[in-house]
């Protein structure tokens, strides 16, 4: 079972990530960003591309996609909220 993210890990881990555009959800443990790309083809791919690690790690992000717009929640159901998978798929989303 996946652990949720310890206190020392969250001021290690996240602090990279929001400094990158991701969000602390307010309502919920959680981390937030939106991406966008030139059109709905780049965005489409960006996700398949996103699929295809999200799969590979069996951690799934929410996410909705609107045109050329890719908005993402991360959080590890399993634990109760944040975990270091949030943050290692966060990273990989960022480099994409």
């Amino acid at each position: 079972m996946i652990e949720k993210m310890s206190e020392t890990a969250r001021e290690q881990l996240l602090p990279p990530l929001l400094e990158n555009g991701w969000s602390l959800d307010e309502e919920r443990d959680a981390i937030a960003k939106t991406f966008e790309f030139d059109d709905f083809v780049a965005a489409f791919g960006w996700m398949t591309q996103a699929a295809i690690w999200s799969e590979k790690w069996n951690h799934h992000p929410e996410w909705s996609n609107v045109y050329n717009t890719v908005k993402i929640t991360l959080t590890t159901h399993d634990a109760g909220g944040l975990s270091a998978l949030d943050a290692k798929l966060a990273r990989k989303l960022d480099s994409l």
